[in-house]
């Protein structure tokens, strides 16, 4: 069984970006699973409080399931044309302390996709994405790509892709994101 773990990279309640990380948890090729991580909870990141407290424990719950993890899903919105702070944030937290990130993110095989209501999708975000994913050592997946673009039109109410067309894409995006994960893993 191929274990996958994704975040949203935002916190809002209707987050088109969290209806995609369900819709990618619905929609895993056989074989393999994607568990659905948070970065609520996680505080500013702030040195001194990292010295004083140490490391938050949603923060140490998050890097240990991401390093049980076969891969990372990074379903990342795009504001003012990159990465969401909120997220960025998230990640930092999770590269503390720097010995950490070896086991957290050295290897491990990760993907980007993002929803958003302009006509770019997020393809400037996951741009912003890469000098990122690069220092923390991962083995990034550039197969594919998913950049759901016009996404207040292609989910439904119940959060739920009404469009066929962006389904099929999903599930080849998890199908081939799968497939990397199992040959990184040595699966």
């Amino acid at each position: 069984m191929t274990t996958l773990i994704g975040l949203s990279g935002s916190l809002r309640r209707g987050s088109l970006n969290t209806a995609l990380l369900k819709a990618a948890a619905a929609a895993m090729p056989n074989g393999a699973t994607l568990t659905i991580g948070s970065i609520r909870g996680i505080p500013l990141y702030d040195g001194d409080l990292e010295a004083a407290e140490g490391i938050p424990q949603p923060v140490v719950e998050l890097k240990d399931a991401i390093a049980a993890a076969d891969g990372l899903l990074l379903i990342t919105p795009e504001y003012n044309n990159s990465i969401p702070g909120v997220f960025k944030n998230a990640i930092d937290w999770l590269s503390r302390p720097p010995a950490d990130i070896p086991r957290v993110f050295g290897g491990k095989p990760v993907a980007l996709m993002g929803a958003s209501p302009g006509g770019f999708g997020t393809i400037l975000s996951q741009n912003a994405w890469l000098p990122v994913l690069r220092t923390l050592g991962t083995e990034l997946w550039s197969d594919g790509r998913l950049l759901v673009s016009r996404a207040h039109t292609i989910f439904g109410e119940d959060g739920t892709i009404s469009d066929p067309k962006v389904e099929e894409q999903l599930r080849s995006f998890l199908r081939g994101f799968t497939a990397f994960a199992r040959r990184s893993q040595g699966k």
